[in-house]
């Protein structure tokens, strides 16, 4: 049996991370946007149809329609989001990762008790409070440590010239080793960023952010994210897997339809979110509708669900033990 962990932008909030809603108040005050009145329009007209990532797939479809009139807005938008997460990896830096001094409770332990980690999120938080050494992965049990250390599958990093960061794996820059060299490690702990981050670099220099309305393209175009994709395809579906999911707002049709699969081959299902089990009866879009229909979502948490928690992590790990105690039962 597995335990598989994905997590969303709702995991890192938990730190002060933006959720979409936050980012698109961010960006409103980038010069880049208070300067250009279509990306203005641009953002208002999918505040509520997407938020920024809507805005960015309407812009990326309209470049390709007509490259010469939309190519400086899609570069000012592009410049805008990665300030945003510069400012936003330079606030995760300063976070303190544990909610309490109860060891039993570190965060770094509980995310080593997973087989495998998946996250969307394209921030640092990983990076800087569990992954670099010192904090290099806080080992279930110090007599028998489980991992050697967490690591990025086929990524390697490029040390900075800074000797200030010279160790620091937040403030490096990553790029995709040669296909050759896509292997997972014995007992080190796998995280996959399935859309990039905001450090790692194509090898032509370019950013690696999966972003917009083309994500399964993009991913399909850059084979280490091609990769990743396989790989949470092929541990979902493994016999007994179990995947929590923290912060993940199911909005992303490929991760979704991954995990129907899944579920399908009998995967279980524990989320942690503000909404609990309700999360797919929020999301149904039918809602509002004269006749409600069920959604495909909704079948597949009644199928595949064992649990849920709508507390924050600061509660569950900090003093809430009876939380805390349903939450680990997962691992059970």
């Amino acid at each position: 049996m597995s335990h598989l962990l994905l997590i969303g932008a709702g995991f890192s909030r938990n730190w002060g991370g933006w959720l979409a809603t936050e980012a698109f108040e961010y960006l409103l005050g980038c010069q880049e946007v208070m300067q250009s009145t279509q990306l203005q329009r641009l953002l208002w007209r999918n505040q509520t149809q997407g938020g920024f990532e809507s805005a960015l797939a309407e812009l990326q479809q309209n470049y390709v329609l007509n490259p010469q009139e939309n190519l400086a807005a899609l570069l000012d938008l592009n410049a805008a989001v990665e300030r945003m997460f510069r400012d936003m990896n330079r606030g995760l830096l300063r976070a303190t990762l544990n909610f309490a001094n109860d060891k039993a409770k570190s965060i770094g332990a509980f995310l080593a008790r997973f087989d495998a980690i998946f996250t969307l999120n394209q921030d640092v938080l990983l990076e800087q409070h569990y992954m670099t050494p010192p904090n290099n992965v806080n080992l279930l049990s110090e007599r028998q440590p489980r991992w050697h250390g967490a690591y990025f599958p086929g990524m390697s990093r490029v040390r900075p010239t800074d000797p200030a960061i010279l160790d620091s794996w937040s403030q490096s820059i990553w790029q995709p080793k040669g296909q050759a060299d896509f292997t997972l490690e014995a007992q080190s702990q796998p995280v996959f960023k399935l859309h990039g981050s905001s450090n790692w670099r194509n090898p032509d220099g370019r950013s690696m952010l999966i972003m917009g309305g083309a994500k399964v393209r993009e991913i399909n175009l850059t084979p280490i994210l091609s990769w990743y994709a396989t790989k949470f395809d092929e541990l979902l579906q493994e016999p007994g897997a179990k995947l929590m999911v923290i912060g993940y707002g199911f909005r992303d049709g490929h991760i979704n339809d991954e995990i129907k699969h899944a579920v399908e081959r009998g995967l279980k299902l524990f989320i942690i979110a503000p909404e609990g089990a309700e999360l797919a009866q929020r999301l149904n879009p039918t809602n509002a509708a004269p006749i409600r229909v069920k959604s495909e979502l909704e079948d597949i948490m009644e199928r595949s669900l064992i649990g849920a928690s709508r507390r924050p992590l600061s509660s569950t790990f900090g003093n809430d033990n009876a939380e805390f105690d349903k939450v680990i039962r997962f691992f059970a």
